[in-house]
């Protein structure tokens, strides 16, 4: 077997065959990467442990480099040797091992607000299911029962399913399940009803009345809750708002859930924004210095607002519905909302509903002439 210096430019220069071939590293005993007929490069510890053949992967020369590789294989390494027994092989590692090992990955991939709420849904709805399985062993039977085990909480179940996913997809990868085999594929998610809706437009008027009528006593508010309505951002990206951020009549954020990205401002939103007193570098800023604006500033005031204009269930991005009402795409809708897969957007857009039948209707007309 070759035996080589491994650096991140070798390895990147390493071609496929037509079978998978070995190249082992020449600082780290044990150590290797192998490339497949795909072209995939993967990390690998290989030795012997009492007499038998221990096989570990260590990870994808797509997600980690070299130097990293090579760290982690010297602890597992280490680990082997100190063990008393025999550690497990890729077909008897347990679920909730593996399932910790990929968090601990994803770390750097899920932002802090996003592993939080994956591990709560871990905790809670797929731990007490397949924790002590061994992981190779599930399969898609068991998977497709305890998704129906969740039909009470169709949320939760949504939302739990692709987690599960990402552990089993990331299990293939570390070679503990064949490729391809992941169970969780194509499995049909709940049907739910929608949980909010969107503004008429004589619903906007109502609100625009309480938010004026507000204005003078709650001014930081009313300009929140309007530049909202105004530009369908997020709550969190509004009371984050530096006026850095605002420049060339546009927002320029610098981070947000699907990342980076401009926000278009129309006259009426920058107009809000013209009007705030810079006092500080956030836009909304906390009687902290220096701080933003936290969430339960805005929450009281806008459940009283919707409450007195009697719109408790609407949500901000009633102007996606009345942007395609106006003849706008949902590519377009979906650049505004800074969506990146096009059906994020299509749940904002019930009224593509009202406009199929009414094409339906001209059509009909048209072509039954």
């Amino acid at each position: 077997m070759p035996r080589t210096n491994l650096t991140d430019a070798r390895i990147g220069g390493l071609a496929p065959r037509k079978t998978s071939y070995d190249i082992r590293d020449g600082k780290l005993k044990g150590f290797g990467v192998r490339v497949t007929p795909s072209g995939r490069k993967r990390f690998f510890v290989h030795c012997q442990h009492r007499g038998e053949r221990v096989w570990k992967f260590v990870g994808d020369f797509d997600t980690i480099d070299v130097t990293e590789a090579r760290s982690h294989a010297t602890q597992m390494l280490a680990a082997i040797r100190r063990s008393e027994a025999a550690p497990a092989r890729p077909g008897e590692a347990l679920f909730e091992a593996v399932a910790e090992t990929v968090f601990r990955n994803h770390e750097r991939v899920w932002k802090p607000r996003t592993l939080l709420v994956n591990r709560g849904y871990l905790r809670k709805q797929i731990l007490p299911h397949f924790a002590g399985r061994k992981l190779a062993d599930i399969d898609r039977r068991e998977v497709r029962s305890w998704f129906a085990a969740l039909a009470a909480t169709p949320s939760a179940a949504d939302r739990s399913m692709p987690i599960l996913s990402v552990i089993m997809r990331e299990a293939e990868r570390m070679g503990l399940r064949p490729e391809g085999s992941n169970p969780c594929r194509n499995i049909r998610r709940y049907r739910r009803k929608g949980r909010e809706r969107f503004l008429s437009d004589d619903e906007i008027r109502g609100l625009s009345a309480v938010l004026s009528a507000r204005a003078d006593e709650c001014p930081g508010q009313v300009a929140a809750i309007r530049f909202l309505l105004l530009t369908g951002c997020r709550k969190t990206e509004v009371l984050t708002l530096r006026w850095s951020d605002y420049r060339e009549g546009n927002l320029f954020l610098r981070d947000s859930k699907s990342g980076p990205r401009t926000v278009w401002l129309s006259r009426p939103a920058r107009a809000i924004l013209d009007g705030i007193e810079r006092t500080g570098r956030c836009v909304f800023p906390s009687p902290l210095a220096g701080r933003p604006r936290c969430s339960s500033w805005l929450d009281g005031f806008w459940w009283d607002v919707r409450a007195e204009a009697g719109i408790a269930d609407v949500r901000s991005h009633t102007h996606a519905s009345i942007a395609l009402r106006q003849g706008e795409t949902v590519l377009a809708i979906g650049r505004l909302l800074g969506h990146a897969d096009p059906e994020t957007t299509l749940k904002y857009t019930h009224p593509a509903d009202a406009m199929a039948r009414e094409a339906a209707e001209s059509l009909g007309d048209l072509l039954g002439g």
